[in-house]
Parts: structure tokens; sequence; C-alpha cells
């Protein structure tokens, strides 16, 4: 939706406490509300004088880009934190996951084929990609390679070029709707599966022979190209995530680079420096050529043009920093005290970081601003918790879950049966080491699928919840939320504490677009941002917090994973 921030409330960090100004209201008095009572409260609040939209548009439009240890991350690190302070949370900091590594800040950026005719290009660098020396004109080569056999044809003629590394990408008619909400038939068929793995997940794929070919040849090409120290390497940008709807049209999808093999070129090109996968954002990593991604038709027309004959010539400037002032990652934190059960905590989560080719807005300025958003509708309206309820906003997500990893480990224990993202994957056993931090967590809720409503929640294989959630879930049937699913999801930093036992949950949100027009795209902005699914997604959640720290009980765990 396309609604505009009203600029004179942002002007700042501490400026942007000031955004919320149904934070003036004056205390309630009287005895504390029943919790139906408090739930309409909450929607009343979150739904009429919301303000996530001006906490998402302070870290998108004003912020923007939060690549993990660059200087806009922490700029938000410390935005969030004093923001949260500001609307009279306890405990707020930046609390330190551990090492990370480089940050990387795009400064400018330049590209066009300039001969035999100018063609300006829709293209962005890849992040912790090497900087040009300045400004460079070269001969474009298009590297047509199928086969081992193919790459004697190019030896010694990439030096200093500018290389398109890989086939045309076809480029289809649209006939089906870039964005889309769940149908009630859809929704009834997640209510109905049981609980085997589903929903988005990283880290557990296995290729089939063909698809391990390919990414053997694909390795062998970045090493070759590196060692015949081609200057520049473009690629067209992937489809994007939904395979039933390819994204084009200016769209493109721009991540991390990739660090050039090393070592023995009969080895196995697959293996990295070190006996180890090597990081761009590691120190002492490999630079490599400038790594660019081209939108499909840009990169296509390219292609043609060279394959009849034409020699082109690009003009490029890629001016990057790499951030090493701070090389640690921290996750923002801040807490509503509780009172006979303080010692006991409820946990809100998003990812705070983002990819670098827009700002980050449906992934995921909108899970961090509807938990921001649920913890003040609770401030605002005084509902004083049983449990501490503890909004945490993490970073390193994008490299593997790691603000939230690190979090875990320092405060939960390690070990359990989830695998590296959760819920699943190999891995040499460990032993279940729990702190006593782990005894005293009741529950933790994310938000990481864009910018769609809360249809309901998946279960995470926890049926115990089912009739807990399905009353909480009452208030907001009218409001499309009703929908539990026992299916078990991964991706998201919720895996970092189910693998450990602790009851975390995804919510399912209506898709929308993110897959097709904005998940690690160049047009994840805010105009994307849906206000009222974002009103009330925090609403549903301000309440799901609140009646999880208001129970007797903690919230019931599924048995403990056997150790790893």
């Amino acid at each position: 939706m396309n609604r505009r921030v009203r600029r004179p409330l942002l002007l700042s960090a501490l400026a942007g406490c000031a955004l919320l100004p149904a934070l003036q209201a004056p205390a309630q008095q009287g005895a504390a509300p029943t919790l139906d009572a408090a739930v309409e409260q909450i929607k009343d609040e979150g739904l009429k004088r919301s303000q996530v939209m001006k906490i998402a548009g302070y870290l998108t439009d004003v912020i923007g880009p939060r690549l993990t240890a660059s200087p806009g991350c922490k700029k938000a690190n410390e935005w969030t934190r004093d923001t949260m302070a500001g609307w009279g949370m306890k405990n707020a900091a930046l609390e330190s996951w551990g090492e990370f590594g480089r940050g990387w800040t795009l400064k400018s950026f330049s590209m066009q084929v300039t001969s035999p005719q100018t063609i300006p290009l829709i293209a962005y660098p890849k992040a912790w990609t090497a900087p040009t020396k300045g400004s460079i004109t070269a001969p474009v080569v298009y590297l047509d390679i199928k086969t081992e056999a193919d790459f004697e044809k190019y030896k010694d003629k990439l030096k200093g070029a500018i290389v398109l590394t890989s086939a045309p990408r076809e480029v289809k008619a649209h006939f089906e709707p870039r964005a889309t909400r769940a149908t009630d038939a859809e929704l009834l068929n997640l209510a109905n599966a049981d609980g085997s793995r589903g929903g988005r997940r990283r880290g557990n794929f296995q290729p089939n022979p063909d698809q391990r070919t390919q990414f053997m040849l694909a390795a062998r090409k970045a090493r070759f190209i590196h060692d015949e120290a081609a200057a520049v390497v473009l690629e067209p940008s992937r489809a994007g995530d939904d395979p039933t709807r390819p994204t084009d049209g200016g769209t493109l999808f721009v991540q991390s680079a990739t660090v050039p093999p090393t070592g023995d070129p009969n080895a196995n090109p697959l293996a990295q420096q070190g006996g180890r996968r090597s990081s761009p954002w590691d120190k002492d990593a490999v630079a490599g050529p400038t790594q660019i991604v081209v939108s499909a038709e840009h990169y296509n027309r390219m292609v043609r043009m060279i394959e009849q004959g034409q020699e082109l010539k690009i003009q490029v400037q890629v001016d990057a920093e790499f951030n090493s002032d701070d090389t640690k990652g921290y996750n923002t934190v801040a807490e509503i005290p509780g009172t006979d059960l303080s010692g006991e905590v409820v946990m809100l989560g998003a990812h705070l970081d983002s990819w670098h080719g827009a700002t980050g807005a449906t992934d995921n300025a909108a899970g961090c601003a509807a938990m921001m958003e649920a913890a003040r509708i609770l401030q605002t309206l005084k509902l004083q918790p049983r449990r501490t309820i503890r909004v945490a906003l993490w970073t390193g997500e994008e490299q593997g879950l790691l603000g939230s990893r690190g979090y875990v480990t320092q405060h939960f224990g390690t070990g359990g049966g989830g695998g590296r993202f959760g819920g699943g994957g190999g891995g040499a056993p460990a032993p279940l080491m729990l702190k006593p931090e782990h005894a005293k967590i009741s529950a933790y809720y994310n938000l990481d699928n864009g910018s769609g409503k809360i249809r309901g929640v998946y279960l995470q294989g926890n049926e115990a919840c089912r009739p807990i959630f399905r009353s909480w879930l009452a208030p907001f049937r009218d409001l499309g939320a009703s929908t539990l699913a026992s299916i078990s999801v991964g991706g998201t930093d919720h895996g970092s504490f189910d693998t450990l036992g602790i009851p975390a949950f995804q919510f399912i949100q209506d898709e929308l677009e993110y897959g097709t027009r904005t998940h690690h795209s160049n047009q994840d902005l805010f105009d994307r941002l849906q206000a009222d699914d974002l009103k009330q997604a925090s609403t549903l959640i301000a309440a799901f917090a609140y009646q999880t720290a208001m129970r007797d009980e903690k919230l019931p765990r599924k048995a403990m994973p056997a150790g790893r």
C-alpha cells in the first residue's frame, strides 16, 4: 500500500521514539481487565491507532538496507533499541551474538553497454563483491561452456574482460497473478496435513546426480574465471522463489557474492580453501572478480547480440567499502517486565538484517515492525503481564540464522535433534546441554514470511498447544485467522528455539507477492507493505504474547529432542 511516512516525525533515532502519540495515554485505573476484555482492548488499539507502518517506514525509507555487520544494520540495531526504550520498555540493549566478519556498503554503482550502442542496464552488485578499480570499459565475453571440453576455447581470452557466465534464462508471459491470498481450500489442506516437514526450509537440500553435475560445472567455471583474471562477471537474475510464477520485468534477485574456489584445479571444485566453505565476509576471503546480477531481459539481449556477431563493450563502476571496525554481530533486545512470574519469559522475534538490493521491507522490516508494534500496544494499554515479554530482533539471519542461533546458545543451551536450521538434518551427534534459562521460557513467536496477514499458526508438531491456540484465535476469526497446522516449517529463526524443544512457532501468513516480487529482490520496498495486513498481524501477536504471559502454566512442550 502506498502510504507516505510523515517525515517531520522521523528526524532521528530519538525522534523515532516520539513516533507514537498513543503512548501519552494516561495510566489505567482499577483492577486488571479479564483476558477477554484485554484482548478487545488490544484489538481496539492495534486496529484503530496502529503505528506499525510508521515503524516500518523508518526502518526502510530512512535507515534503508541492513546488511549484517554494515553501518546500516548497526544503525537499525540502535534505533530499535532507543525506540523501545523510549516507550518505557526495560533492559533495552544490543547483545552480541559473536564474531561475524566484515560488513559491506555500496557507495556508488553504474553500468551500461557503450558499444556498438548505448544500452542502460538494470543491474545490481552482489553483497561483499570486490569493487572495480575505478570506472572501467572492457570487452564482453559470453562464456558458453556446457562441458569440460569447452574450457579450452576460452583459455587466455578472459583477462580484464566482462564475462557473461551462463545461458539466457527463458522469459515467458505471465498468466498467473503475482500476488495471492490463501484460499479456504488451501488453508483446509494445511490444517489436514500431517506433521511432516513443510514450508520454507534451508540447509536440507540434496542434489540429484544431474544437479550435482551442474553444480560441479558451475564451480569449475567460477575457478576458471578467477584464474583467467576476468575483471567482472555478470549473471542473469534468478526467476524468484515460486517456479510456477517466475519473475522478471525489471525485478531482480540479488544476494551474496561467492568466493572463488582455489587450490588444485583437478580436485573437487566444490571443496573450498582450508577444507571448509569460505564466506565473502571472512576477513581473509579471496576477492575474485566483481560480481553483478543483471535483469533477465537485459542479460538475454546481450547474449543474443554476441551470438549474432556483435562485439560489446561495457562501462562499469562499483565503489564498495568493506567495514571492519566492528566484526561482531548484534541482536536488539528489550522487555516488558512481568509481575509474579517475572523470572519466566515469552519471546517475540523477527530478523532485522536484510539484503542490500532494496530496503528489506517484506524481508523483514514487516516482521520487526509487527513485533515492536505488539509490544507498543501492550505498553500503551499498560496491560501488565505476569511473565516478562521480551522482543528480540535478530541479525545474521540471512547468513544462516546466526543471531538467533547465537542467542539460543548463550541463553538456553546446545545440541538437540533439529539440525543446523531446526526441524531435521544430519550431522555428527552432539550432546544436549541445557542452561537454567531453558526451563524459564514459555514460548517464542516468529514472523518472517512477508507482509501478508496472519491466517493461523504452524504448530511445529506441538499438538498440546492446539486447544490453547484455538481459543486464542477465536476473536480473530473475523479477521481471517483460524487455521492450525501441525506442520513443522523451517528456514527462519524459530528453528533455533525449536531445535532445543522450546515451544517455538511461525505464523501462517498470506503469501501475497513474497515469492514472486519482493523476497531478496530490488523491489522489496515500503510500497510493497500492506498496512491493513500488518495491523492485523501485530494485533494478533500482541494478544498471543499477553495470553501466553498470563497463563498459570508455561505452554506445553514437545518431547525433548535426542542429542545429535
